[in-house]
Formats: structure tokens, sequence, C-alpha cells
């Protein structure tokens, strides 16, 4: 490495992602709205809660909700294998006044037959792998958080992949109303409003994280870099979700069947692996 390109990088590592990307885009305060009005609208539905990833949109719909003083529940992910830094935002923000901070974990006996039967890392090996991992870790949680909720909000954008390009402020194609506040936003309309209000954020993002996951599954990426190819990198895929975001076929007939309808793939995937059909494949 030579001196000049070591300085450089020096330079980046020392450069915080507000300085990199806080620029609100010219429409900004009617976007703001936008997402204030899509959170009244979600706490009016009642049982609504918001998902939590700890990434910086998650922390500023939190914020925003607190702002306009709307009770509503979040929820967080805590699949075992997050940043040490992640870990410790989500400290700071169970210890925030006014909000409420449910953790799901996966079941340990489901981690436990997991590593047994494939290893602890064996995602690498394949996208089945991969994705029953994530159904372990991810989705199981998610229908337990999710049980008797007749809608939940989220931190989707449309900028930040093809596959979220239609994100819609309010989706109702499934039968749990899904809320994207921030649908419309920009990267530089996020980090202009965490200028702005000193919003607390993952320390990662300032290290090239655009989107953080569990720790073995996410990497940094360089400036211009489609922010979720951090994401399950070593896949010959584009499509990277855990599931979290992905459309089911068919949506569940009522609410109380979500939680069914989320963990039958996750039963079938396991099913699947004891059968040996899993370890191996592509």
């Amino acid at each position: 490495m030579n001196a000049a390109f070591a300085s450089t990088l020096d330079r980046l590592v020392q450069i915080s992602a507000v300085a990199l990307f806080a620029k609100a885009s010219s429409d900004y305060g009617r976007k703001l709205q936008q997402a204030q009005d899509t959170l009244r609208q979600a706490a009016a539905l009642g049982t609504v809660v918001q998902a939590n990833s700890l990434g910086v949109e998650d922390m500023v719909i939190t914020h925003i909700a607190q702002q306009l003083g709307l009770q509503i529940p979040v929820f967080v992910l805590d699949t075992g294998r997050l940043h040490t830094e992640t870990l410790a935002l989500l400290e700071r923000l169970q210890a925030q006044d006014g909000v409420q901070v449910t953790v799901y974990h996966p079941r340990p006996d489901a981690v436990r037959d997991y590593i047994r039967t494939h290893g602890q890392d064996a995602f690498y090996e394949s996208v089945q792998l991969r994705h029953l991992c994530c159904d372990i870790r991810k989705m199981e949680p998610l229908a337990r958080a999710l049980d008797g909720k007749k809608g939940w909000i989220t931190g989707l954008r449309r900028e930040q992949s093809t596959a979220r390009g239609a994100a819609p402020l309010v989706d109702t194609s499934e039968a749990r109303t899904k809320f994207n506040p921030l649908a419309h936003w920009t990267q530089g309309d996020v980090w202009h409003y965490v200028a702005g209000h000193k919003v607390d954020t993952n320390p990662l993002h300032d290290q090239f994280y655009p989107s953080i996951g569990c720790a073995p599954c996410t990497r940094p990426v360089t400036l211009g870099e489609d922010p979720r190819s951090g994401r399950w990198w070593w896949e010959n895929n584009d499509l990277r979700e855990c599931g979290l975001h992905v459309k089911r076929r068919s949506a569940p007939q009522g609410a109380g069947d979500a939680r069914s309808a989320a963990t039958e793939g996750i039963v079938s995937a396991q099913a699947h692996a004891a059968a040996g059909g899993v370890k191996g494949t592509q």
C-alpha cells in the first residue's frame, strides 16, 4: 500500500456517515410530513409494532414516532450473531425514556440442532442452508413478534435495492398491513434527519456498513457500491434478502394465521435438512 493511498484511506475512515451522506433532497419537507402521517395512520390502527433492526432507517423512525408522541412498541430480533456495536446500540435504545422495546431470540433448540447437524457457519456452504439459518434466527422470531398484530412498521426504502423499488408507504397486499414511512426517502434524507436531530446510530455505519445484519453475513462496501452488496456477498444471487421482506406467494387467510404461515417454510426446510436434502446442495 503506497503512502498516498494509505493517507486517503485514513481520512475516509475518520469521516462519519453524516459528513458523507447528509444531504436533503429538494422535497425533504414533504417526505418528512409523509412519514409522520404514515406513522400516525399506523398508530391509529391499534395493535401495530415497529421492527427495529438497529440500522439507521429504523432508528430514525423510532425517533420520529417519539417526537410525535406516538406510543408504538418496538421489537428487535437478536439473532445471536449480531455485532458488538449493534448490541451496544440495543442497550442504549432500551435505556431511552418513552421507548418500549421487546427483544426476540431464536429458539435455543432450533439453533442447537442446526449447529449439530450442519455446523455453526454452514450458511456459507449453500443458499439453502443460509435460508434455513435465517428462518431459525429471524423468521420464526418474527412470527412470534407479529403474532396477533394488525400491522407492522419497517424501514424499507425504494432506493435500497431493486427488490424494494416499488415499496409503498402503506402495503395492504397481505393480511397484515405493512407501513414503510421512509419508502420515498433518499440516503441523503435519512442522514440529514440524523444530523438535525442527533439520532443515535450504529457506529458501523461510519465504517461503510450501509446495511447491517448478522456479523458473519455482513461486510462493508465501497462508496458507490450497491448498499445491499455487503449482505451475503458470497452468494450468486441478486435478491439480498433474508425473507423478512419477501412476499409470500399467497397471503394467510387472517391475521391469526400469520404465525403458521411464516413458520410453514421453517418446518418444511428443517424436515428437508433432516432428510439430508439440504447440506451440500446449491
